[in-house]
Parts: C-alpha cells; structure tokens; sequence
C-alpha cells in the first residue's frame, strides 16, 4: 500500500502569509497617520498613489533618493531593539533630497525578513512611519518580504525610497557658491548611519562590549548611544530654504566631510573648516580613543557633530542665523569659502592652524 503524499503549502516552506496579513493589520494606523492630503487610495494596493498639486510650482521638479540603514542593523539585532531603526532608513533618504531644496513628498519602505514576526514588523515600521509624519512625507507603500532561509534567525535589511519636489528656481545645485560663502553647522543627534562597521569593530572586537555597559561620558549605555537614531532635518530646513537664497547644503554622511563637501563646490573652489567652533560629541572622542583612530580618518568616516552644513552668502549669515535661533535651533559658523583645488580643508585643534 503506497505511502500519502503531504500536501505542501507556503508555510511549510517557511513563508507565512497570514503572518503577513497580520503584521499589515498592526502597521495600518501608523501608516495612515502619515498620510497629506494628495495622497490617493489606500494602504494594500499595487502602488502608491499621490497627486501632485502642479498650480503650487512654477516648474515643478521630482528629486529622488534611496538609502538603507545598513551594518547598524546589527546593533538592533544585538539589543533586540526595532523602534528606531526605521527612522535611520527615512533620514538617510529624506536628508538626502533635502539638500538639493526638495520638500519629501513621499517615502516606500522594503523590509526583508528571514522569519515574519508581526509584533517586530510592526514596531519597525513604526518608527518609519513617525519619522515620515516628522519629515512631513507619507508613507504610502512599501514591501514586506519573507524570505525563508535567507536571514539568521532575528535578522532583517530595511532600505527606504523618498520622492520629492522642488521648484525649479528654487533648486539648490551649488551653482551659486563662491569664494567668502559662509558655512554653518547644524548639530547631528549622534552618530547617525555611517561608519558603523568601524563602530563594531572598535567596540564589539577591540573593546569586547556587548552593548549594555553603562559609559559615564555618554550618561546611558553604549548600545543606547549607538541606537539613537539620525537626525531629520526637514523641518528646520524648508523653512530656511523658503526664506532665503541658500547656495549649497551638505548631508555629511559616509565619506564624511573630505567626501561630502566637495560634491557641491566649484571646480575652483575649496573650504575651509575650523573644527573648534563645534562641540564635537564625546561618543567621537571616545571611539577615537579606543579605536586609536586617526583624526583625518575620523572626520573622513564619521559627522563629528554635524549632520547638515548649510552655504550661505556672507551677506545672509546673520539673517539665517537669526531664523535659526528663534526656532530654537543651534548652529555654528564653522568655515568659509576659498579659491581652491576643489577639497575640503580642516584646520584648528587637532589638525593644528
């Protein structure tokens, strides 16, 4: 008599569908809190719909940008921590179109998984979605894959997609930047995303931690220093944008500020940048010190204190500096505009005069 045959099914292959009906049942309020009006249809179709509301723009201009969070995830692996995390994803890619004057419009999330957890999908996507009401963007859609075999047990990737618009005359190219520009800092909120694959080698191989030690410098543990999330800067910076005729702006993110600056300068020019007239936060000290990292190398990795560099005329400094302050917002003159060879130079304190 021959042995029945099992009738295989999806779950048995490790993919649980209703799993991921339920994880979109939890993650629905939080999605729809984030919607703006222009937002057409609802959550659970093919696409995201959003209109455009072409009559406020002279010559409307879509800017585009894609990030993920990358080997920080590990650190939320590590602290069974998944709040924050989507809110890195939002800002690599909403800071990122910011910079060129875009107002984030909307945002698409893709969160890969090994095994569905609807409680942890959820809370992830949380934090996109607080991140995407901050940013003033909706979260109109997305992709939640379960894919069996692929991740360690635990593990995930997120990545985000963020849609912007900006009018055309009110482009930020760095086109208009010049020799006496002025630059000003805007504080970051730690180390945000990049550099975290020296982070964990410094603290997790060199330095043996697990992520709970309580660091005195830092008034809370290591792994809540790590975990805090990058800084979106929309809210303070639109306005700006708005308001004044800002010439260039720089996300320092990876390739910190050798990279990222010269992206937006002149062939013939370069910047000057004193590195005393910030607070550099005491997580860099720290991971200097225990890394035995070079100084070069620690601003070519990592924000140094500093998520967003606005370039202004010489002659707005105290206009935008005035605006900034009665937002209740710091920020710092930290440098200058110079004829140059293209290049990002850094003088003062540890780089000497």
């Amino acid at each position: 008599m021959s042995e029945e045959k099992k009738e295989l099914t999806y779950a048995d292959a490790g993919v649980d569908i209703d799993a991921g009906n339920r994880a979109v049942q939890l993650m629905k309020q939080d999605v729809k809190a984030t919607y703006r009006p222009e937002v057409l249809g609802d959550l659970g179709g093919f696409g995201g719909l959003f209109k455009i509301a072409k009559e406020n723009y002279e010559e409307p201009i879509l800017v585009s940008g894609t990030d993920g969070v990358g080997t920080k995830l590990k650190l939320a692996f590590m602290l069974d921590k998944h709040d924050t995390i989507g809110q890195d994803a939002v800002a690599m890619c909403v800071n990122d179109i910011l910079v060129q004057g875009a107002e984030p419009l909307f945002f698409l999330d893709y969160l890969a998984v090994g095994k569905l957890e609807p409680e942890k999908v959820a809370s992830i996507v949380s934090g996109v979605a607080r991140a995407c009401k901050e940013s003033g963007c909706s979260l109109i859609g997305g992709e939640t894959a379960e894919m069996a075999g692929f991740y360690s047990d635990g593990e995930y990737d997120i990545a985000g997609f963020a849609v912007g618009i900006v009018d055309r005359p009110k482009m930020i190219t760095g086109e208009k930047v010049a020799e006496g520009d002025v630059l000003i800092g805007l504080p970051s909120s730690g180390v945000h995303s990049n550099g975290y694959s020296l982070v964990r080698k410094i603290c997790f191989d060199v330095k043996g931690m697990d992520g709970s030690e309580y660091i005195a410098k830092l008034g809370k543990t290591i792994g809540e220093e790590l975990l805090t999330p990058t800084r979106l800067y929309p809210k303070v910076c639109l306005p700006l944008i708005e308001k004044f005729d800002i010439h260039g702006m720089v996300h320092i993110t990876g390739g910190g500020y050798y990279e990222n600056i010269p992206r937006i300068l002149p062939e013939d020019c370069s910047v000057e940048i004193d590195v005393t007239t910030w607070p550099r936060l005491p997580i860099f000290d720290l991971l200097k010190e225990w890394g035995g990292v070079a100084w070069p190398e620690m601003y070519r990795t990592f924000n140094m204190g500093l998520g967003m560099i606005l370039i202004v005329s010489a002659d707005d400094v105290d206009a935008v500096r005035a605006h900034l302050a009665e937002a209740g917002e710091e920020n710092y003159v930290i440098g200058k505009v110079v004829k140059g060879n293209h290049e990002a130079i850094l003088k003062g304190g540890v780089f000497g005069e």
